[in-house]
């Protein structure tokens, strides 16, 4: 058998960069995956002519300018910004929440003094009923960083929807702040640099994995776990952490989300790529309409069919794929044992949201493959 350099489980972003820096090195790597194709989470399938985000919408979006310029290098980024939008009961609101929102909220709002003011009178009634003590779930602590307006309509329901339960019952940490912005800006992200790969994340991934030995619908753990070193001297592994170890301390918790996906016959269903629904009135969280992640203005109109994902919260079962890691007291210990063991593997990189328990943005996962030592 061909004998490798490394060994790498998973063709996201974070198995891809690191696949793409050991080419550049001159090490022999094999990339394996276990789904039909490479990309892993941002893999883009195309229908009526347009990239679909098969596994939900990836911005991508830094202030790193390294990061930036290294994935321009491969294929050049749009100029897409993410300004979604909430539709609560046929109300709608914009996101994040800045003046625009507190003027659809309260129209006797006008300036940002007015909106501070109405919210801070909000705080105060939450801040008081709690009598001295600290906020000790996420609805108390919602409603002592935005008021009962805010919290009642674009996050209760949303976040009751994305967690499968009730706000009481979440922990506080969760929503420890809420942006909170006193100008007219929907731009949900801070970041310096923000955009879509100009054709989709399939050519980033393909231009970083050029050259590299590659096999899809190959499963580590029935083809390669118990003689991979056989193959290849490294492994860097991006798949769950307990199931690399069999399970044997108990399995982590995550959260998952599906999708409905269809085609409508109209060029334009939602007018945005992004909208929200907050309330427990519609069973998905949101809507994606994904031709206006690479569309724009008249460009709309010149594809005469969309593609729009009802997107649906639920707990993980065996089979699904895993998206969130569910950090509460017990996963947050167990993941640290986990951690612990994985320290103690020799020739092994454990890297990605799946095999370090946390969820990553996309840009810190490309840095993180940049930098880590390989």
């Amino acid at each position: 058998m061909k004998k490798y350099d490394y060994l790498i489980v998973g063709s996201g972003l974070f198995g891809a960069t690191c696949a793409y820096r050991l080419h550049q090195a001159g090490k022999k790597c094999l990339v394996i995956d276990r789904r039909p194709y490479l990309g892993g989470n941002v893999y883009c399938e195309k229908m009526e002519g347009i990239n679909v985000h098969k596994y939900g919408a990836h911005i991508f979006h830094t202030n790193n300018k390294e990061v930036w310029d290294f994935v321009n290098r491969f294929v050049p980024f749009n100029r897409y910004t993410n300004s979604p939008i909430a539709n609560y009961h046929g109300e709608l609101y914009n996101l994040p929440f800045n003046m625009n929102t507190f003027c659809q909220m309260w129209p006797d709002v006008k300036t940002p003094q007015q909106a501070e003011a109405r919210i801070n009178e909000q705080k105060a009634e939450a801040i008081a009923a709690l009598n001295g003590r600290e906020p000790q779930n996420l609805e108390e602590q919602a409603l002592c960083l935005v008021g009962k307006d805010i919290f009642q309509k674009l996050i209760k329901e949303y976040t009751e929807k994305q967690w499968g339960r009730d706000c009481k019952e979440l922990p506080a940490f969760i929503i420890k702040r809420l942006p909170v912005r006193f100008v007219f800006d929907n731009n949900y992200f801070n970041d310096k640099y923000q955009g879509i790969p100009e054709g989709g994340y399939n050519r980033l991934i393909d231009a970083l994995l050029e050259g590299v030995d590659t096999q899809t619908n190959c499963d580590f753990f029935k083809e390669y776990k118990d003689h991979w070193r056989e193959i290849a001297d490294k492994l860097i592994y991006t798949g769950q952490i307990d199931e690399y170890f069999g399970y044997n301390l108990g399995k982590l918790d995550w959260r998952t989300v599906s999708f409905k996906t269809r085609i409508e016959n109209m060029p334009n269903y939602q007018g945005n790529a992004v909208i929200n629904y907050t309330s427990h009135e519609q069973p998905y969280t949101r809507v994606i309409e994904h031709k206006h992640f690479e569309m724009f203005g008249p460009g709309v109109y010149d594809v005469p069919k969309t593609v729009v994902s009802e997107e649906y919260s639920t707990e993980y079962k065996e089979g699904m794929e895993p998206y969130y890691p569910v950090n509460d007291e017990r996963n947050n210990q167990l993941a640290e044992q986990y951690k612990q063991l994985a320290a103690k593997e020799k020739d092994v990189l454990f890297g990605d949201r799946l095999a370090e328990y946390k969820y990553y943005d996309m840009a810190p996962i490309v840095e993180r493959a940049l930098t880590v030592e390989l």
